[in-house]
């Protein structure tokens, strides 16, 4: 078949990641470019921050796909002097489409999600929130077991060596030394879903962007359990979904080989995480 379209592009990602699958509020699919032009190199990133853009443009890349959408919130103006319409004028100068997939890559079988937990060793997975109208198995999250029972410092170190390194690194709210095996895991930000991982009965929760008041009624709650569980993990929300990148860095190639598409990938080696330091307090 030679060079393929962005529409074929296109397509071959909705397959993977069904747009369907997508949270009502979220923002996926073709957002910059033309269905009709040709790709030959498809880059794939996180965040379609500037940065990510510019490394695109180096490699030649003609398509961009992202996990987080670039126009996630609804905008005015296109303008080139504003921040997303500075980005959609240098793709556009450039040549480049852009496409995300998130919250439907969160929640489809193999998903950012699947690769979390896989990383800590979980087995017998299922949806923390099984999607209303999808195969079992699709939906946000996941809730799994590990090997054997391990203290949550455990399971947190054993998360900081199979995640990439941040400066904020990973955090423990509750006991360290408890021992756990029941594990809930969310990609990216999870303090919306405390109830429902109180429902699966997890004694560990693994997740991101964990705030201050969310946090701590979480653990308030817990302690009025008998048990004081779920144990709070907190993540860098670019470490835990990053991961999954390869992965679907993996899927497009398998897809496009079968399809005869002669088309390069690769993948950002760009941290996008916001934070670039940490300092150490005493008494730490």
């Amino acid at each position: 078949m030679g060079s393929p379209r962005v529409s074929d592009i296109v397509s071959i990602c909705d397959s993977l990641w069904p747009p369907a699958y997508a949270e009502p509020w979220d923002s996926v699919g073709l957002a910059v470019g033309d269905p009709a032009a040709e790709v030959s190199h498809i880059h794939l990133a996180l965040d379609p921050m500037d940065a990510v853009i510019e490394e695109a443009k180096g490699l030649g890349a003609d398509f961009l796909f992202t996990h987080h959408p670039l126009l996630l919130r609804g905008i005015t103006t296109v303008a080139a002097d504003t921040l997303k319409g500075g980005a959609i004028t240098e793709l556009i100068r450039a040549g480049i489409a852009q496409y995300s997939a998130h919250t439907n890559a969160d929640s489809v079988i193999g998903g950012v999600s699947d690769v979390l937990a896989e990383a800590i060793e979980l087995t017998e997975l299922a949806p923390l929130v099984q999607h209303s109208d999808a195969p079992a198995g699709v939906g946000l999250g996941r809730v799994g077991t590990l090997p054997s029972r391990m203290s949550v410092r455990d399971l947190a170190t054993r998360l900081a060596q199979a995640a990439p390194a941040t400066a904020t690194g990973v955090r423990i709210a509750g006991d360290p030394e408890a021992e756990v095996e029941r594990v809930a895991v969310l990609g990216g930000a999870g303090d919306s879903l405390f109830g429902e991982v109180r429902a699966t009965d997890a004694e560990v929760y693994i997740t991101s962007d964990l705030r201050h008041h969310p946090a701590t009624e979480a653990r308030d709650t817990a302690h009025r359990r008998s048990a004081g569980t779920p144990h709070l993990i907190d993540i860098s929300h670019w470490a835990a979904e990053s991961m999954w990148m390869t992965r679907a860095a993996a899927q497009l190639r398998e897809r496009l080989a079968a399809g005869g598409m002669d088309v390069t990938v690769t993948v950002s080696e760009i941290s996008t995480d916001p934070w670039t330091e940490g300092i150490g307090q005493a008494g730490e």
